[in-house]
């Protein structure tokens, strides 16, 4: 892809001025972007967000030792299983017993939206006391959203937004921010220029598509990078392996790769492993894979939104819209950048 060329004075006097005004992007980063923190370390911060720590905590309150929670069902829909899935159950789990909460955890084996419906629909029908879901399709989501709000069920989103729906609050990061960190990390990375490849995940998926915008975004405004190729691997882990591997072998001198959602990191992880590559590796999401990969050296940086907050997150959400209580529309977990560490 062409770009035209640096224009790093120019977003540095409009990030100033955006943050002098105190603007803020809009939930789910439908606004362009915030504050830069552009700076490379171990860890930077955004919106408060050190590794593990919760930046939702000014907005909601913890659970009450003293106070005897009614017994409720709440429901967790995944696009589909996955690692770091799994670690948000764990912590979820562990919040919702001390609200006396009984969770009902599903996800599709991969991404499909049809069984997404299915169990939103299976959900409605056993009138639990509040739904999250992370929908694949934002749209096509929305009228079963709009369902089980109107027979009196909370719905939350969790990473990504469905906007147009009747959902109650967006539990997780700027997507289209998420995606222009990326950009600035692999501009700093490569000094303004290269070649790169990029996977996401499912191209109907509101988050995905935003994060990929704020990434091309900022390369085709800010750096003389050349985007190779835009690949999908549709929440297919299979898919994602294949994906990069006909990237790698049709452009074998790109310089560094990036991974926009939690399966083309943990795919790209174990390809530099098996190939022993040294290109940059960028990813999304700080599952078991990508630390290790942070450890090992295959993995040059990360992007995570704290997903290791969301579990609490979500369970305390759910618990105060079943209870009545008002809740914001954009509760932000923040966006962390992670490198290995120094030696």
């Amino acid at each position: 892809m062409k770009r035209r060329g640096h224009l790093r004075l120019l977003s540095a006097l409009m990030v100033m001025l955006l943050i002098l005004a105190g603007c803020e992007g809009a939930a789910g980063g439908d606004n362009a972007s915030k504050a830069s923190g552009d700076q490379i370390g171990n860890s930077s911060d955004h919106a408060a967000g050190k590794p593990g720590e919760n930046t939702a905590d000014s907005q909601l309150t913890p659970a009450d030792p003293a106070k005897t929670y009614e017994s409720r069902t709440l429901g967790i829909i995944y696009p589909m299983a996955n690692s770091t899935y799994e670690s948000i159950t764990q912590h979820a789990e562990e919040t919702a017993a001390k609200y006396n909460a009984k969770l009902l955890v599903q996800a599709p084996d991969e991404a499909n939206l049809e069984q997404q419906i299915r169990i939103m629909e299976t959900m409605i029908k056993q009138k639990l006391d509040g739904i999250a879901i992370d929908p694949v399709d934002a749209d096509a989501l929305t009228p079963v959203i709009n369902k089980a709000v109107a027979s009196g069920i909370p719905v939350i989103c969790f990473e990504s937004d469905s906007p147009r729906s009747n959902r109650l609050a967006y539990v997780g990061a700027d997507n289209y921010e998420t995606g222009r960190r990326m950009g600035i990390l692999t501009d700093q990375l490569l000094d303004g220029e290269g070649m790169v490849l990029v996977e996401t995940g499912m191209s109907q998926m509101h988050s995905l598509t935003q994060r990929l915008e704020g990434l091309l975004h900022y390369l085709n405004e800010h750096t003389k990078i050349d985007v190779l190729e835009v690949r999908y691997n549709e929440g297919s882990e299979t898919r994602a392996m294949t994906e990069l591997e006909t990237m790698i072998d049709g452009h074998p001198h790109f310089n560094a790769f990036l991974g926009l959602d939690f399966i083309s990191g943990a795919s790209s992880v174990l390809i530099w492993k098996a190939k022993g590559l040294k290109r940059n590796l960028i990813t999304l999401g700080l599952n078991p894979d990508v630390e290790e990969g942070l450890r090992n050296g295959q993995v040059t940086a990360a992007i995570s939104q704290n997903e290791s907050n969301w579990g609490e997150t979500i369970v305390q959400t759910l618990v105060k819209a079943s209870e009545g209580e008002a809740i914001e529309p954009f509760i932000d977990t923040g966006i962390v950048e992670l490198m290995p560490a120094e030696e």
